[in-house]
């Protein structure tokens, strides 16, 4: 689907210049700039300018409003089975980064949303490997059922891999990773978090290195800890406090490890 960022899509040389140009602000928490760069006249288009947005409410607990109109008018424009099914995947991505942030519960409408796309789109493709990893994080963050969690991660996982999506990628590492802490799995979670880290920086994910590096620190001893640390505190530092919600993970108490959420 056009609104995922894989290969292809900005993240490597001889892409479409705009999209090269949108990746490059997204991947530096510009999404306001990014989203200002498409033009919502087709689906397409619409339906990545919303998947901005609604990434935008997720880092930064701000944008809602923005999100829900922009949501709207790429539900409005797709006429497809695939363009209905990316909408209410972001549909369903938008509800549950409300609910997490407290913002408001709409822990039913991001189940139902999901539900929705899992409808539309078929498996085997792009998209669903998006979908799989959306209802693992509703099934680890909402319902607190790690085993449903690590389930839909792995179907992600591989749909990632057999689409060349190396950010997806990135994801579904950390969080597999972040299970695996939990479950003490010490050395496999260290790989996972490495492994997304790697990919980050090769992406030049800017926004999502932070807490790739805050996560493997987790899992290091010192000296080696307290690098990763203050390398993800740089960075925090340097885009402005985003994700909001590493703040925490950064202070003198971190929270409980393994915690993760992008």
């Amino acid at each position: 689907m056009a609104y995922t960022a894989m290969s292809g899509n900005g993240t490597t040389a001889g892409d479409d210049p705009l999209q090269t140009a949108v990746w490059r602000l997204r991947s530096r928490a510009c999404w306001v700039d990014a989203a200002a760069l498409l033009q919502p006249v087709t689906a397409q288009a619409a339906l990545q300018r919303a998947a901005l947005l609604v990434e935008r409410c997720l880092y930064t607990e701000q944008g809602w409003e923005e999100a829900e109109d922009a949501l709207r008018t790429a539900e409005a424009l797709a006429h497809s089975d695939d363009e209905r099914g990316a909408a209410a995947c972001e549909r369903g991505q938008l509800a549950y980064a409300a609910t997490l942030h407290s913002v408001r519960d709409r822990a039913d409408e991001a189940r139902a949303a999901l539900g929705r796309a899992a409808a539309l789109i078929p498996p085997g493709v792009a998209g669903r490997a998006v979908l799989d990893f959306r209802r693992g994080l509703l099934a680890e963050n909402l319902a607190r059922s790690p085993q449903a969690a690590r389930a839909a991660y792995r179907r992600a996982h591989a749909g990632a891999t057999a689409h060349a999506d190396p950010l997806l990628l990135s994801f579904t590492w950390r969080h597999l990773a972040g299970l695996a802490l939990r479950e003490g799995e010490l050395a496999e979670a260290r790989h996972g978090f490495a492994e997304s880290l790697r990919i980050r920086e090769e992406l030049g994910y800017l926004v999502g290195t932070a807490p790739a590096l805050a996560s493997l620190a987790d899992t290091e001893t010192e000296p080696e800890a307290t690098r990763l640390r203050e390398e993800a505190r740089r960075l925090f530092r340097l885009l402005g406090g985003v994700p909001t919600w590493l703040a925490g993970h950064l202070s003198p108490t971190p929270p409980a490890k393994g915690a993760a959420t992008a």
